[in-house]
């Protein structure tokens, strides 16, 4: 750090909102100080080498790129750039005793062809078609407000301009459109896993959390893709840093904020270093951390707690396994999500048992390869032996069950999520998995404790809390960042309309500071 003690605008935590926001203000020729405690900048969105003596640099935590509007791209003038992916989804299945699936993706043809095959007929494929050309009209109106300042209500339902999908989407649970526009329990479970991403819920449940996850989901970009980053999740945080001190931003990592002091007008904060304490002035002071840590730091009551809800596996293979549904390449069904154990009824299920205490009996997850689609993540020896990655995300494990013995518990869940996938596959997956240089397999597993812990994430929601409809309430502010300290905004995940990586929040704190 340089020896100033006042600055423009302080920022708290370097993820990657912190680090737009920094971008943006030093761009706009304010003096900016990011705060960071951990050693690096990034937070959840970093590439890292889980696995020792191996070269592999997975998007360990946040892993895919649909919210990051191509607006920031360019203002930032990023050194940043995703890939398509030619695949949708894949979902294998049983039917009349034989193993078959549902490919989306390689083309409306070849779609349309999948949809036949499974349900005997072209019912579901136009359901597909028209219920998604909904959500794409609605993505194209939506997208868009995400960075300017907060529509209200009513306006954002005229910009729409399609009361069905307002409907839909913004009033009805949405396993009424769902159950109402498709008959086949795999087509609906497909559709309803966009509603369920780090979010407990039913289909039904009338708190909406699962409407509001789903739209978040497909409205990304304009279009609802998902994109791969290349490079993985680091090559976006790695230049927004660089963005940021191109522009002036001191970026002080190892330092950790314990206490922010406000009067409304200026502020200080007190941070910490192993070696010392210390205290610097702000006229702006932007959190990217929860809003409990943001109460926690400047003395409010702390906010409803918090919980996540998912399960995460990063994995190294030598090589994709078989599939039992031949009809089907490894490197087309993995390449886009692959989905397992999530038919309608299945998740229904695995919903009812853990909101009773108990872990699903069969854990629905998702699985993609990044590695297909972008091989810059492993290094030439790997790629030459052809080896891959694997995510695997997995759905309804609310933090609680982890509470008794995280461990314990960990490797159970870990255990039954690999025998549902196996259960589809003409090899065992432990088969195809690489070692690493002490010989043990290249697979490691993330509750909600473990980010809890090794990100603060409250709970270990990946949203720091749940999502919101992307307009304005009665106390949202103008930009949807505002606190009840009129110098202070929260640019993390849990201001209206954050969650994801998207930048968004940063921006938009950024945005507020400037005076937009």
């Amino acid at each position: 750090m340089s020896p100033r003690d006042r600055y423009d605008a302080v920022i708290v935590g370097g993820g990657h909102n912190g680090l737009v926001a920094a971008a943006y203000l030093a761009r706009a020729g304010r003096s900016v100080l990011l705060l960071e405690r951990l050693s690096g900048t990034g937070g959840a969105a970093v590439s890292s080498r889980p696995f020792a003596g191996v070269d592999a640099r997975l998007s360990r935590y946040s892993y895919l790129v649909s919210l990051l509007p191509r607006k920031i791209v360019r203002d930032l003038d990023l050194d940043f750039r995703v890939r398509t992916r030619t695949i949708s989804s894949y979902t294998p299945t049983e039917r009349e005793g034989q193993p078959t699936g549902l490919l989306v993706g390689g083309g409306d043809a070849r779609t349309r062809d999948a949809f036949a095959r499974l349900t005997g007929g072209q019912r579901e494929y136009e359901a597909w078609r028209e219920f998604y050309a909904m959500t794409g009209r609605v993505a194209k109106e939506v997208f868009p407000t995400l960075t300017e300042p907060l529509p209200t209500r009513d306006a954002l339902r005229e910009r729409i301009g399609d009361e069905a999908a307002w409907r839909a989407l913004f009033e009805e649970p949405i396993g009424a459109a769902i159950e109402e526009r498709f008959v086949d329990d795999l087509v609906r479970g497909v559709v309803l896993t966009d509603g369920l991403i780090g979010t407990f819920a039913d289909a039904h449940d009338p708190s909406l959390r699962q409407n509001r996850c789903f739209l978040y989901h497909v409205i990304g970009g304009g279009t609802g893709d998902w994109n791969v980053p290349v490079g993985g999740m680091g090559a976006l945080t790695g230049a927004l840093a660089t963005a940021a001190r191109a522009a002036g931003a001191e970026l002080a990592t190892g330092h950790e904020a314990i206490r922010i002091d406000t009067d409304g007008q200026s502020a200080e904060v007190t941070y910490r270093t192993p070696e010392r304490e210390a205290t610097v002035a702000a006229r702006h002071v932007l959190v990217n951390a929860s809003p409990q840590e943001l109460a926690a730091l400047v003395g409010d009551a702390q906010p409803a707690p918090a919980e996540g809800a998912q399960f995460k596996v990063n994995m190294l293979l030598d090589r994709l396994p078989r599939l039992r549904d031949t009809s089907v390449d490894p490197h087309e069904a993995f390449a886009g999500t692959f989905h397992i154990g999530e038919g309608y009824g299945e998740l229904a299920t695995a919903y009812a048992q853990a909101a009773s205490g108990e872990l699903p009996a069969a854990p629905p997850s998702e699985i993609y390869c990044h590695s297909l689609t972008d091989p810059s993540i492993l290094g030439p020896g790997l790629v030459e032996r052809g080896c891959q990655t694997l995510t695997l995300f997995g759905l309804h494990t609310p933090a609680r069950l982890f509470a008794d013995d995280n461990d314990a518990v960990r490797a159970e869940l870990l255990k039954s999520t690999l025998a549902q996938l196996d259960a589809h596959l003409a090899e065992p997956l432990a088969d195809c998995l690489a070692t690493d240089a002490e010989g043990a397999p290249c697979i490691e597993a993330r509750t909600p404790l473990d980010l809890e812990r090794d990100l603060r994430l409250p709970g270990g929601n990946i949203f720091h809390r749940d999502l919101a409809f992307p307009y304005a309430g009665d106390d949202t502010g103008r930009w949807g960042v505002e606190t009840r300290h009129a110098n202070v905004l929260l640019c993390g995940a849990g201001a209206v309309r954050g969650g994801g990586v998207s930048g968004i929040p940063g921006h938009n704190a950024a945005m507020a500071a400037l005076g937009e």
